[in-house]
């Protein structure tokens, strides 16, 4: 058997773009015969998978799971918005959710965890679900929220069906009401969201980089009217506080009611607001925007 070598794991790897251990193990399975290996990844899936890997996945699906006190949301990614309606997908990403309660939000730790009721990775099973659908598919983004005494409640916008959409929120509150009465405030404060799209739980969580940035463009603003510093400083100083009721969750008017703030609602449940998460699918992610008519020409070699 020839001596598996970094050098030959390497050339593999350029030749399918399958993962590093992959192509060791594959090298080992076909005594270090490179055609041999290819062919073995390639019956694995995994080379097809592989190839996939460079095409951008901005769709796909949300998906929330719950626990005693706890609270899971992940973002898996695929190509198309077909992929979502696909019901094995649509088994997979909840089931990284619910995974996700358990080992965190950490994604090398999700992918290297045991996937339910198999002896393999999650990332194993994604690289076979890859090779059987045909896409390109990530597991984006995890966020996990607990509390001590409280709930952590779920809501899911336009749900495709239970725990699994295009926009998910999590909402930890913190206290000793009765359950139903937390997670129905919790449903509502992730309504309130999935709406308003907050950046920040409180004043103090809010980044300084973006409070210098507003601070600076409102103080220009004022320049122009000609008043005098003091009043220029009385604007902006007022001009501030409109900004942390549009950006900060605790400052924003309630939805519900368009007159309290949130900070009143749950003062008035007698709770502590510790925390959200909101996740929007594809957010942030550059999508490429394609001519059907010049890729139908291409492929025919029309010029």
């Amino acid at each position: 058997m020839a001596e598996i070598t970094a050098a030959l794991v390497r050339d593999l790897r350029e030749a399918t773009g399958a993962g590093m251990m992959d192509c060791k193990k594959a090298l080992v399975e076909s005594g270090g015969d490179i055609e041999a290996a290819i062919d073995w990844l390639r019956k694995k899936g995994l080379s097809a998978a592989a190839k996939k890997s460079g095409r951008v996945a901005a769709e796909g699906l949300v998906g929330v799971a719950s626990g005693p006190h706890v609270a899971a949301m992940v973002e898996v990614n695929a190509e198309t918005d077909f992929v979502a309606r696909n019901e094995s997908f649509q088994n997979f990403v909840a089931e990284v959710a619910g995974l996700a309660l358990s080992v965190g939000e950490d994604i090398e730790a999700l992918k290297a965890a045991t996937y339910p009721g198999t002896q393999h990775s999650t990332q194993e099973e994604l690289t076979k679900l890859i090779a059987t659908i045909g896409e390109n598919m990530t597991i984006r983004r995890a966020s996990v929220l607990r509390v001590s005494k409280g709930a952590v409640a779920t809501y899911m916008h336009n749900a495709v069906k239970p725990g699994l959409g295009k926009i998910g929120v999590l909402v930890a509150l913190e206290g000793e009401n009765e359950m139903q009465v937390m997670e129905t405030l919790g449903r509502q404060i992730g309504m309130h969201v999935a709406a308003t799209r907050p950046a920040a739980l409180d004043i103090t969580a809010v980044e300084p980089s973006a409070l210098e940035r507003e601070k600076a463009v409102l103080t220009e603003q004022a320049q122009a009217s000609g008043k005098p510093p003091a009043v220029i400083e009385k604007m902006v100083e007022g001009r501030i506080r409109k900004f942390y009721e549009e950006v900060v969750l605790l400052e924003q008017v309630w939805v519900h009611d368009g007159e309290s703030r949130v900070k009143a609602v749950v003062e008035k449940a007698g709770l502590k607001l510790t925390g959200f998460t909101r996740f929007q699918l594809g957010e942030g992610i550059e999508k490429q925007v394609s001519d059907f008519a010049a890729e139908v020409a291409a492929t025919a070699g029309v010029s």
